[in-house]
């Protein structure tokens, strides 16, 4: 059972995995496993270009954690798309050191659902979990993804809504 890991930048992925591996579970970092499928760079987004499905033909299923924004590319079983209030978010970004441009196209593309819009051209709506990261803990965070992976949590794909944060960023 591979369960992915995705969200927008800032949502808590990272921490999360950590969390989830000192557990005990195995988890692969996506990004460490990218490099041999960049295709270029996106200087305008600053971020690299990645063969998406290559990579994915490429990759080989185990049964734990992926994380990172381009996990829901491969096959998982569950994915869950880690949330966060755009206005935290852009705090969390900024906090980083993120240019300002990169902070609002995130806190965006968070308020417009783009990862999961991603997840579900890919997913049944069965398999994709929303967790909102905004004031939990990363323990707390773990706890859920665990429940989710075990098939212990109930599927919420649609049940958050950022939208309202869109009228402060135009």
């Amino acid at each position: 059972m591979m369960c992915g890991i995705t969200g927008t930048p800032g949502t808590g992925k990272s921490s999360v995995a950590y969390e989830l591996a000192d557990r005990g579970h195995r988890v692969i970092h996506a990004a460490d496993t990218v490099h041999p499928y960049i295709v270029g760079w996106d200087e305008v987004r600053q971020t690299s270009i990645v063969d998406e499905d290559r990579w994915a033909r490429n990759f080989q299923p185990f049964d734990g954690f992926v994380e990172g924004s381009i996990a829901h590319h491969l096959p998982c079983n569950v994915v869950v798309v880690l949330r966060c209030r755009p206005d935290i978010l852009a705090e969390r970004l900024t906090s980083r050191g993120y240019p300002a441009r990169k902070v609002r196209e995130n806190a965006e593309a968070e308020a417009l659902d783009v990862i999961l819009v991603e997840v579900a051209e890919r997913y049944r709506k069965e398999q994709i979990h929303e967790i909102d990261t905004t004031f939990r803990t990363v323990q707390e965070l773990a706890d859920a993804i665990e429940m989710a992976a075990g098939g212990r949590l109930a599927p919420s794909y649609g049940s958050i809504d950022w939208s309202a944060y869109l009228v402060g960023m135009l």
